[in-house]
């Protein structure tokens, strides 16, 4: 196995791109201008582009052609009303979704060899999080933090249309915050905020959800308590979730707590049933972000109070084996791959 990792450093307002290999090290190849906070990062396999949040001024997407050596070269940037928090991609490459949670919008737009081009669809709902597009390219969701709602669509091209109903609530107070479907799109599981909890949604053949089943993800001998809107999870030492993942064969996710800088292990069954985790894997601090590597064999965390990021061996029954820590930059947020 061979790869390329990418982590956004929003302090430095840079991308590290490293190599891994079957030793199980991560390699530094390269550090990236990219621009002031530097945020969320999505890889196009095909075109070998990454595009990223920025906030700059003006906020942008910005795309990078990446290099031979793993270095990034900015080709375009695209200028977005507000600072976005999460980029996805429809399978095919055509359309980026991006979510603002200052902005309070979701957006659609084509994307081009040299970038991306015009918003074509808007969505607006507080404090949106994150956006996913199923598998199959024709259905669209945006996660709202600030509604515990999300907004599901039919996706055309780069046009969203509201689905019937438009919106599928999440527990109120909940915070949900972001999303991931399982590859087959029956699935879909949500990270909420102030709560901990991973909530699962059935998916209909038409992409309506229907909130069916939820897991605590945080450890609960912390003394951790309910969070809120505007609350300082910190200071006050209540949940912070952020972010999950799937493992390759789907039976297992792992959720990060940024209170108690953990990463949570639960057990999924054949049907789709999340079960409450039961394990917990110390993390970088504040671990904000993370992914998993294109074979499934390990996981690469980000801490947005650290400056290294941690690699896990997966092992078979889901747990984390920690496999070394490795310099990075400040503030790191986010991870993505990129099979070599």
């Amino acid at each position: 196995m061979s790869c390329l990792a990418f982590v956004a450093n929003a302090t430095d307002g840079t991308v590290t791109t490293f190599s891994l290999d079957d030793d199980a090290v991560l390699r530094r190849l390269a550090v990236s201008e990219i621009g002031p906070g530097c945020s969320s990062l999505v890889v196009n396999a095909e075109r070998r582009q990454l595009h990223a949040s920025v906030k700059g001024d003006p906020p942008a997407i910005v795309t990078c052609r990446i290099g031979d050596d793993g270095r990034l070269v900015p080709v375009s940037r695209g200028q977005v009303e507000s600072s976005v928090s999460y980029l996805a991609l429809s399978p095919d490459g055509g359309t980026m979704l991006a979510a603002s949670y200052g902005g309070g919008f979701g957006i659609s737009m084509p994307v081009h060899d040299s970038g991306v081009g015009e918003v074509v669809s808007r969505i607006d709902l507080p404090h949106m999080h994150s956006c996913a597009v199923g598998p199959e390219g024709r259905t669209a969701y945006f996660v709202s933090l600030g509604a515990d709602l999300i907004a599901q669509c039919a996706l055309d091209g780069a046009t969203l249309t509201p689905l019937d109903p438009p919106t599928a609530a999440a527990p109120t107070g909940s915070g949900p915050r972001h999303l991931v479907l399982t590859r087959d799109g029956a699935h879909v599981y949500v990270m909420t905020e102030f709560s901990g909890d991973v909530l699962h949604y059935s998916r209909s053949d038409q992409g309506v959800l229907a909130l069916v089943g939820q897991a605590a993800a945080f450890a609960p001998d912390r003394g951790l308590r309910h969070s809120r809107l505007g609350a300082d999870p910190i200071a006050d030492h209540l949940i912070w979730g952020a972010d999950l993942h799937l493992s390759l064969d789907e039976r297992t996710c792992w959720a990060s707590e940024r209170s108690e800088s953990t990463l949570a292990t639960l057990r999924i069954d054949a049907d789709g049933t999340p079960h409450p985790a039961e394990r917990f894997t110390p993390a970088e601090k504040q671990p904000r972000g993370f992914a998993v590597s294109p074979d499934g064999r390990y996981l690469l965390c980000a801490g947005e109070k650290s400056t290294t990021v941690s690699l896990f061996r997966i092992t078979p029954d889901g747990g984390l084996a920690a496999s070394g820590q490795f310099e990075t930059g400040r503030g790191a947020n986010w991870v993505r791959f990129l099979s070599a």
